[in-house]
C-alpha cells in the first residue's frame, strides 16, 4: 500500500513492488486505484508490479496505470506456448507504457463526438 511504499522508499529502497494479485494466481490487477494513487503520490519512485499478472492485458493495464516494470514468471512459465506468451507480454508492456506516456483521454459521462465535419458530404 501507499504508506508502506513511502516507508520503504524513505528507508532507502530503490524500488517498491506492489502486487497485482496473490502470487501465482493470474487474477490480474485487483486494485487499479492503488497503483494509480501510488504513481500520483510517488512520481519519482520506481514501481515494479509483482505477482498476479496472468495475461498480456493485465500487464498492459499495470503499465497504463504508471508502473515502470512488471516482474512475472508463472504467466509465461505455465502458458501453453511460453515463448509466444513472453512475446505477447513484451508487446503488452510496451503498449501500456506508451499509453501511459501518451496520456489517457478523460472519461466522460456523456458522448462527445470528435470526428471532424469539415469536408463531410452534405
Amino acid at each position: 500500500d501507499l504508506i508502506m511504499a513511502k516507508k520503504l522508499l524513505n528507508a532507502g529502497c530503490p524500488a517498491v513492488m506492489p502486487l497485482a494479485a496473490p502470487i501465482g494466481s493470474g487474477m490480474g490487477v485487483q486494485n487499479p486505484s492503488n497503483l494509480r494513487i501510488m504513481r500520483e503520490q510517488l512520481p519519482d519512485a520506481t514501481i515494479i508490479v509483482d505477482a498476479g499478472v496472468g495475461v498480456p492485458s493485465d500487464a498492459a493495464l499495470a503499465m497504463e496505470l504508471g508502473a515502470d516494470a512488471i516482474l512475472m514468471n508463472t504467466a509465461i512459465a505455465e502458458a501453453g506456448d511460453s515463448a509466444q506468451m513472453a512475446t505477447a507480454m513484451k508487446l503488452a508492456v510496451e503498449a501500456g507504457h506508451l499509453a501511459y506516456l501518451s496520456g489517457r483521454m478523460p472519461k466522460r459521462l456523456y458522448a462527445s463526438a470528435s470526428s471532424p465535419i469539415q469536408g463531410a458530404i452534405k
